[in-house]
């Protein structure tokens, strides 16, 4: 299957706007969806729809099952060892929420040190904000050099006896930076650290391995997977997600409940109280369906030749600043890139008269922004459906934009 043929598989790219096919470059925000994965949702709504866990009948066990197995499919595509490990949320940032107030605030003492990345999404950032200030703790970052990388250096200087939680983007969503995760979790490790992965811009597009990478958390969206948006994976090692109490209560995460007590169910589901979103786990399974598909290598390939391809064509533009690491290998399938004298924002909304779609702004990045020392950039981030003439229309975008700007400059 080469990436040509993959793009007649989502109806929303092979459709025109306004007389022009739609060059999709934002699937760092979110994916496009398959046929399939549609067609799966849809079906689930049609012959399977019942509340799963409550019922005896057979729609409700015919919904259990469905939301069982899209736990299974979740736990074999990172490789977890137990399905209980995988516990279904909202999205990545619900993930880090949960796993912030119950593992956060319970085992994070006053002067325990949290260390994360300048890099880190607003979602990896913001919540242990307010666990360091709940708990006294002191929350340090470990900078980027100007190639976007963290060196071991940063990392050990950073990362000391009193770190208790680090927690680590495995590919940046603002510069495409690939973080050695494998490394710093050995290293965290040895200094008696629980380590936490934001693997929301690496899961749906490169192998992992929880296991191989020693992963103490993972957090991903199903919705950067080409799954719908409102199913969320927290990946957490058994053992430790045995000892975290719950944070959301209500219905089917409880064991007994009297009136002045209760007492919880066992993994997986203390953490999921109420009513699932079953159709999302049934979205999410057959997108990972579908990636398997394809194969993890073969989308790895494609963005490799892809991003190959702009970058060298986008460095042949001399008015284009690139962020981020230079070598291709280093990143994954994010181009972050101002153009000389037009603001990102406008840049997006000329593109978009052009029909293609790139994120303008910070990224929910602001701290990197600011360390940085600029205020936003424009982002191109590509998928398995991206081809290479996907890249010359972004390329010719960006020349007609700065084009626009000649008379201004």
């Amino acid at each position: 299957m080469n990436n040509r043929d993959i793009v007649k598989d989502f109806p929303t790219l092979t459709k025109e706007v306004n007389g022009k096919r739609i060059v999709y470059l934002d699937s760092a925000a979110t994916t496009q969806k398959p046929q399939s994965v549609i067609e799966a949702m849809v079906e689930y709504y049609k012959n399977s729809n019942a509340n799963p866990h409550r019922g005896a009948y057979a729609l409700s066990v015919a919904s259990t099952e469905a939301y069982d197995e899209a736990r299974e499919k979740v736990r074999a595509f990172i490789n977890a060892k137990h399905k209980e490990e995988i516990i279904f949320t909202r999205n990545a940032t619900d993930s880090f929420n949960l796993f912030a107030r119950s593992y956060g605030l319970n085992f994070i003492s006053e002067g325990d040190e949290i260390v994360i990345s300048i890099a880190e999404h607003h979602s990896n950032l913001i919540p242990w904000q307010q666990v360091a200030k709940a708990k006294g703790a002191v929350l340090k970052y470990m900078y980027i050099n100007e190639n976007g990388e963290l060196t071991e250096e940063e990392i050990k200087s950073k990362i000391t006896d009193k770190t208790k939680l680090v927690s680590i983007t495995q590919v940046s969503n603002a510069l495409g930076t690939i973080n050695p995760v494998k490394e710093i979790a050995k290293y965290a490790h040895s200094k008696g650290a629980v380590v936490v992965v934001d693997g929301a811009q690496s899961v749906p597009h490169m192998k992992v391995d929880v296991q191989d990478l020693d992963a103490d958390f993972l957090v991903f969206s199903g919705h950067k997977l080409l799954g719908p948006m409102g199913i969320g994976v927290l990946y957490g090692k058994k053992e430790l997600l045995e000892k975290m109490p719950p944070v959301t209560f209500g219905g089917d995460m409880v064991e007994y409940v009297y009136e002045q007590e209760a007492t919880f169910d066992e993994l997986p589901y203390k953490f999921e109280a109420g009513t699932q979103n079953v159709e999302g786990a049934v979205g999410l399974a057959k997108a990972i369906d579908y990636l398997n598909e394809v194969g993890m290598d073969k989308i790895e390939e494609i963005e490799h030749e892809l991003m190959s391809y702009a970058m060298e064509k986008i460095r042949e533009l001399p008015y284009v600043t690139i962020y981020g690491p230079k070598e291709v290998e280093k990143r994954g399938g994010v181009i972050s890139f101002a153009i000389d004298g037009v603001h990102p924002h406008d840049c997006a909304s000329i593109f978009d008269s052009l029909g293609v779609c790139i994120r303008a702004g910070n990224h929910c990045a602001q701290p990197l922004m600011r360390y940085m020392g600029i205020n936003a950039t424009c982002r191109a981030s590509i998928y398995l459906y991206n081809t290479k003439e996907d890249i010359d229309k972004l390329i010719e975008a960006i020349k007609k934009t700065y084009d626009m700007f000649a008379k201004w400059r």
